[in-house]
């Protein structure tokens, strides 16, 4: 059984963000981080080299595969903002259609910067799928 390749690390938050050259996706990440910290109430963690994430689940596969995640993060990548939300969008039409410019794969929203997007429904958005997560973990 292979071992997860991306976990939590000890690295520092305001370190990486502040290592992000382009100056929009730096700015684009501290709105990024603060919104979370008001949603969740908790501190970030680094998972990887280049994720942020807050709280964190673990999840399992029928082949019996575990490993641990976080509920939402986000992670600013050279082409867009990767914001992570777990379970995905089911049930998010109505704040999909409002949001702005996106899209989606399985649980990953895709960004190219926050204001291409209405920042209140991202908040909402947000906020009820890491609700979800918590009632739900």
């Amino acid at each position: 059984m292979s071992t997860q390749k991306t976990t939590k690390t000890n690295a520092s938050v305001s370190h990486f963000i502040d290592s992000i050259a382009h100056p929009t996706r730096k700015e684009n990440s501290s709105q990024l981080l603060s919104m979370m910290n008001d949603i969740t109430g908790m501190e970030p963690n680094m998972w990887g080299d280049s994720i942020i994430g807050y709280d964190e689940y673990q999840y399992s596969y029928a082949s019996g595969r575990v490993g641990n995640w976080p509920m939402i993060g986000f992670s600013p990548r050279k082409q867009n903002l990767s914001i992570y939300i777990m379970p995905g969008f089911n049930k998010m039409g109505d704040l999909l259609e409002k949001l702005g410019k996106h899209r989606t794969s399985v649980s990953c929203l895709y960004i190219n910067k926050l204001s291409d997007v209405d920042l209140e429904i991202l908040r909402e958005l947000l906020n009820r799928r890491y609700e979800l997560m918590r009632r739900k973990y």
